[in-house]
């Protein structure tokens, strides 16, 4: 049996595993490119002036201010900047490498019973529990698994930590951070067409509306939905209507507006947006790997009481069983039948033999038993007990 690790069938799970860090390194460059640009424009800019000036004409107590603020300037720059070094770009550097480190080492592994690729895989694994646990609001669960298993690099805790901020703000019905969050991810949001940012505006415009500030919504709707109308025209025009339909005339057109579920609808825009930015898919990793897994073994004899295997996750009745319900049959081109005696593979080195009460264990298990019972074995289902020479070997079609 073909047991080769399957190296390229893996990293397609793990796109994400380099994408987060990847992606944070990008926001955190664009950042410093920022304060770069606009720190050093104002810092020609006063250059220009000062220069602009003859030497004479120069009042010595403006120009020692002029100084002295271009000065301020580039320190503030510098602190910024080392800032931004030490506390983003340093641990997201760290964390990519040892990420990259971790996918390498799959190159040890030539196939799935070796020690590096069972550990590869354990790590995996506990990666992909941090995961479910931070997507479920489990912090300090998967904070503690991480510090346990010495995962901090490998798991996205900051990230979620971001998302758990933003969030939390939404519940608390406050836009500002969000629209933050917005601000600082504008380039990779336009790039993507996401309308995160126009469903937060309308959203501050409806609750500016609510309170029965005209002229505050008036001026909010100019300033903050207009220039979206354009890709949201028919939205840009149902905001214009709320100025004459407040939630007391109760119009059906516009109540959904009004819902206060529409911060919940926030709440999952939201992330889906940050998992849409970072190519994090919007099931867990955890979820995705058991519902193949279990699709994988799903089997009718599972749902038989006379044909449970101890060793098959999906005839657990009470553990993975319950959730083998929720997954389609496994289809397999090509049959592999398990020994319920041993739990091995019954293939050409380990034919299967029939009993004469029609119950089919693996030859090297019958073999095993006859050996130490004067050529007799008996079934396990049964209780039956027959002579060796009584199998039958059989060929599977």
């Amino acid at each position: 049996m073909n047991n080769k690790v399957n190296i390229e069938g893996t990293i397609l799970f793990e796109q994400p595993l380099l994408r987060v860090p990847h992606e944070t390194l990008r926001k955190h460059f664009r950042n410093s490119q920022k304060h770069i640009e606009r720190e050093f424009g104002a810092i020609q800019s006063s250059s220009a002036e000062l220069a602009k000036s003859r030497l004479d004409d120069r009042d010595p107590v403006e120009t020692a201010k002029v100084l002295d603020g271009i000065i301020t300037r580039v320190e503030g720059l510098k602190k910024r900047l080392l800032d931004i070094q030490t506390n983003h770009i340093t641990p997201s550097q760290a964390s990519f490498k040892q990420r990259l480190e971790h996918l390498l080492s799959l190159e040890n592994a030539g196939t799935t019973d070796q020690p590096d690729y069972i550990r590869w895989t354990d790590t995996r694994t506990d990666r992909w529990v941090v995961d479910w646990a931070l997507r479920n609001s489990r912090d300090e669960t998967a904070l503690s698994l991480a510090r346990e298993k010495g995962l901090e690099l490998l798991v996205d805790t900051e990230l979620f930590a971001e998302i758990r901020k933003v969030e939390d703000a939404l519940r608390e019905q406050k836009c500002a951070v969000a629209l933050a969050w917005c601000s600082e991810n504008k380039a990779a949001l336009k790039k993507m067409k996401n309308s995160l940012e126009f469903e937060l505006r309308l959203q501050e415009y409806i609750e500016v509306v609510q309170q029965g500030k005209t002229t505050e919504a008036m001026a909010y709707l100019k300033k903050h939905l207009i220039s979206w109308y354009e890709t949201h025209p028919q939205q840009c025009k149902q905001a214009a209507a709320l100025l004459v339909c407040p939630p007391s005339m109760g119009m059906s057109t516009y109540k959904e507006l009004y819902d206060p579920q529409r911060w919940s609808y926030l709440i999952r825009t939201f992330r889906h947006a940050v998992y849409a930015l970072y190519n994090i898919p919007t099931t867990s990793l955890l979820a995705l790997g058991l519902s193949a897994g279990l699709t994988s073994l799903k089997l009718p004899a599972c749902y038989d009481p006379t044909q449970r295997n101890v060793d098959c996750p999906v005839c657990d009745t009470d553990g993975l069983g319950v959730l083998a319900k929720e997954v389609p049959w496994s289809h397999h081109i090509n049959s592999v039948i398990v020994c319920r005696i041993t739990g091995k593979i019954m293939d050409g080195d380990n034919p299967p033999l029939c009993l004469p009460n029609g119950q089919v264990y693996s030859q090297k298990a019958l073999e095993e038993q006859a050996a130490k019972n004067n050529g007799q074995v008996t079934c396990p289902k049964t209780g039956d007990v027959f002579s060796f020479e009584e199998t039958k070997k059989m060929f599977i079609s």
